[in-house]
């Protein structure tokens, strides 16, 4: 079957978010196919994490709709699971027990295969104060992928890690996403890190969507002449000052003359 008579897995239409008469988002449209794996970059305070709570469920958006294969999100899905920066792990459970707080029955035998899934089976005794800052994210991706989700939403999950353990755990990702079979949607501020594992790259500047470009490389990915040619791409687009609207001009034009 082509991929253009397969049906969206998540449809966000419309979208528009504010708080406090501030508009965060604005006519936000995404289609992402179920198997993709989508990134989401811009700068700081430009609505990509509020975009992908909006996709979780965590909040509502103020206009437009989210749906998730064909059903209207109002609150969060049971087959989506969202990892943080942080690792957000209990320190008075163990690693193990961590890791069945993401199970509905809290299966044991899912929590230990699931941690050894991310190569941490033998440590699932252990609590979480004596594990490394990856160790710990590594513990929280197994807790969010126990119970076998569709959706996988990742918020700049790798930011605190150092530049060794960031690559090792972008390589988990990627093996885990194909093994799984799962949708993922990953906001980071890293160009590098949404080229090396992402399908498509979102551009998101001022609250609107204004690039969405497909990765067309082959993986695994290698930092070649082809790879610096999308995080040239992507940079030079994200670090030119947007053009201002002529109704921005007109207001300043405005405040000027006052």
């Amino acid at each position: 079957m082509s991929t253009s008579q397969i049906s969206p897995f998540l449809q966000v239409d419309g979208v528009q978010k504010s708080y406090d008469q501030r508009t965060i988002l604005s006519d936000i449209n995404v289609n992402v196919r179920q198997g993709e794996f989508v990134a989401i970059v811009g700068r700081s305070g430009c609505g990509k994490s509020t975009l992908l709570r909006l996709i979780a469920g965590l909040e509502a958006p103020s206009s437009g709709s989210v749906m998730l294969d064909n059903r209207k999100l109002g609150s969060t899905a049971p087959e989506t699971r969202f990892l943080f920066q942080e690792a957000r792990l209990l320190p008075w459970k163990s690693v193990l027990d961590n890791v069945r707080l993401g199970i509905p029955d809290k299966n044991k035998e899912d929590a230990r295969q699931s941690l050894r899934n991310v190569g941490l089976g033998e440590r699932e005794g252990d609590w979480p104060g004596v594990l490394s800052g990856g160790q710990k994210q590594r513990v929280a991706l197994a807790r969010a992928l126990a119970s076998h989700p569709r959706l996988l939403l990742l918020d700049e999950p790798l930011g605190a890690l150092d530049a060794l353990t960031r690559i090792e755990m972008q390589q988990l990702i990627e093996r885990l996403w194909v093994e799984e079979g799962l949708t993922v949607i990953l906001v980071t501020h890293d160009v590098s890190e949404a080229v090396a594992l992402a399908d498509r790259v979102l551009l998101i500047e001022d609250g609107h969507i204004t690039m969405d470009t497909r990765i067309t490389l082959e993986r695994p990915r290698i930092r070649d002449s082809g790879f610096a040619h999308f995080e040239n791409l992507i940079l030079n687009r994200l670090l030119t000052p947007p053009q201002e609207t002529p109704q921005q001009i007109a207001q300043k034009q405005i405040s000027f003359s006052i």
